[in-house]
């Protein structure tokens, strides 16, 4: 018998079957052998919100949760956000490889024009509440440029992927500021392809009357490596949006804006806004040990606490940290720093969250960040949609180009009524 098997016995039958193991895994449809008679279906596997089913081969990132790594295409997370740039890592998450001087200059260039976005764009932002969450509006206008490029409904044409690919990473910011802009009543400020793409962001945001923004580096550095932090993360809530989305063959943008609207969620993107609202509730330093008495008490919840994946310190989160006093050294310092930092400190040495393996996220300290660059909390997501983008687009590719995907249609156990007679309305 091959050690790369699983032998299963079915003790209603008696039957025994050996599937065979492959990159530690059996097929689910291996399973469906599986019958009490020649009526049955089949055995079927029953995993809620996918907590141990592959959907996929990937070659775009890998994670150990129990040892806190992140690499994009075999590259540390650590090593990408000390000497690499967002649009360097963007190429290398689309295309296996780090880019050569040339491949960047190139890369760099065709991204940062197509920055500009159709004046009708424009126009339809004008359509939205004064008031609507840039969320909201960028989900929506994401998903209006599929209108204006019909050429991206060509998804497997090399070159038309390659177009939409500018396109998208392109005016994701755009469309991001546009929208808060809009949020504040303030005039849009189009594009200034003499910046970097975090300065040329931080201008579309900020600036005034000045006739040239000129970013902080500081600023502009700290922007970019959380843009580098966000690119990929695994087969998360919106990327495996983007893919079940994706496998009916529909246009980039519009899967885009469906990942974009996964990413909405408290859950997932949204929730350093809820890190935030937490520290403030706690409000002084001194009642962060009552606070913590009361999350293992199950009164309350540790936000920022605890990943689905890391069952160690979140390696973005330990980045993200020193990056906080870059900008705090800037900006000022954010007085929820204190209150995070001892809740920090506190759930470390405690045994309760030790057992749990409860440890910060990325989430615990990039709302801070965010807060101490003059951002709003409605903006928190908008920039992480900016970062996850290139990811997003990668994901989308590799199922494309996967002969053995399929469009996703995940099977159901049901448990309603058996067939029954319509009654007439006066009879029931």
């Amino acid at each position: 018998m091959s050690q790369n098997t699983l032998t299963i016995t079915d003790n209603r039958t008696g039957k025994t079957y050996e599937l065979p193991i492959k990159n530690g895994t059996i097929r689910a449809m291996d399973l469906r052998q599986i019958k009490v008679d020649a009526e049955d279906f089949g055995m079927m596997t029953y995993d809620p919100a996918f907590t141990n089913t592959a959907s996929c081969i990937s070659k775009i990132t890998y994670i150990d949760g129990d040892r806190g790594i992140l690499m994009y295409r075999g590259y540390p997370i650590e090593e990408l956000a000390e000497k690499s740039s967002y649009l360097e890592t963007s190429y290398l998450v689309l295309h296996g490889e780090l880019p050569t001087r040339a491949q960047l200059d190139e890369w760099t260039w065709n991204i940062t024009h197509h920055t500009f976005i159709h004046e009708s764009i424009r126009k339809f932002l004008d359509g939205f509440h004064y008031d609507a969450h840039p969320m909201g509006i960028l989900i929506s206008t994401v998903a209006a440029l599929s209108t204006f490029y019909k050429d991206a409904k060509n998804i497997f044409d090399p070159e038309s992927r390659r177009k939409q690919t500018f396109r998208l990473i392109g005016k994701m910011p755009t469309l991001s500021a546009f929208a808060y802009r809009h949020s504040l009543g303030m005039p849009l400020a189009y594009p200034d392809n003499d910046l970097s793409y975090a300065g040329n962001f931080l201008n579309m945001l900020f600036r005034t009357t000045e006739a040239k923004y000129k970013p902080n580096p500081v600023l502009e550095h700290a922007l970019d490596v959380l843009f580098i932090l966000h690119a990929d993360h695994e087969q998360n809530c919106s990327a495996n949006a983007m893919r079940s989305v994706g496998s009916s063959h529909v246009d980039p943008y519009s899967a885009i804006a469906a990942a974009t609207a996964a990413l909405y969620g408290p859950l997932h993107g949204g929730a350093n806004e809820e890190v935030l609202l937490m520290l403030r509730e706690i409000g002084s330093v001194k009642n962060v040990p009552d606070y913590i008495k009361r999350v293992k008490a199950k009164e309350k919840l540790l936000m920022g606490f605890g990943h689905r994946v890391y069952k160690n310190y979140d390696p973005r989160a330990k980045i993200i940290k020193k990056i906080a006093y870059d900008v705090f050294e800037v900006m000022g310092k954010n007085p929820l720093i204190d209150i995070a930092l001892e809740c920090e400190r506190i759930a470390l040495s405690d045994d309760y969250f030790i057992s749990h393996k409860l440890y910060p996220n990325v989430d615990f300290y990039s709302g801070l960040i965010y807060e101490a660059m003059g951002f709003p909390a409605s903006m928190f997501t908008a920039l992480f949609a900016i970062g996850r983008t290139s990811g997003w687009i990668a994901q989308w590719q590799e199922l494309l180009l996967d002969p053995e995907q399929k469009i996703a249609r995940p099977r159901q156990v049901y448990l309603g009524y058996d067939k029954r007679s319509y009654i007439p309305i006066d009879h029931r």
